[in-house]
C-alpha cells in the first residue's frame, strides 16, 4: 500500500474552490505530522500547510493564509486541504507529506513520505 494517496486536484477557474484529499496508510498514520507542499513548473517546492494528528494544531503559509485550510479525519486517515478564492499562481502539482515529530516544518527535506502528487490547474 502507498504510504500517501492524493486526489481532488483538477482544472478550474480563478475564483472557484477545491477540496484535496490525502489518505494515508496505517504506517503512515502513525507519523506526527502531516503537511501539503505544492510545485509549479520551474519553482522549488514549497511549503503550503500543515497539521499535527494529535492536537490538529496547523501552521499554513502566508500565500494562502485565509483561503487555504487544512484538516484531518482521524477517523479515516485522512488530511485535506480546502482551497478557496483560487488564483492562477496557485497552480501546481499538490503534494502530501508525513514525518516523525510533532514540530510542523516548512522545509520539504524534513519530511519521509510523500505523495504522488496531483495537478491543481486554475484558469484565469
Amino acid at each position: 500500500q502507498a504510504p500517501l494517496v492524493e486526489s481532488g486536484g483538477e482544472l478550474v477557474q480563478a475564483g472557484d474552490s477545491l477540496r484535496l484529499s490525502c489518505a494515508a496508510s496505517r504506517r503512515t498514520f502513525a507519523s506526527d505530522t502531516m503537511a501539503w507542499f505544492r510545485q509549479a513548473p520551474g519553482k522549488e517546492r514549497e511549503f503550503v500547510a500543515g497539521i499535527k494528528w494529535s492536537s490538529g494544531t496547523t501552521d499554513h503559509a502566508d500565500s494562502v493564509k485565509g483561503r487555504f485550510a487544512i484538516s484531518r479525519d482521524s477517523a479515516k486517515n485522512t488530511v485535506y486541504l480546502q482551497m478557496n478564492s483560487l488564483k492562477p499562481e496557485d497552480t501546481a502539482v499538490y503534494y502530501c507529506a508525513a514525518k516523525w515529530g510533532s514540530s510542523i516544518k516548512r522545509t520539504a527535506s524534513e519530511y519521509k513520505y510523500w505523495g504522488q502528487g496531483t495537478q491543481v490547474t486554475v484558469s484565469s
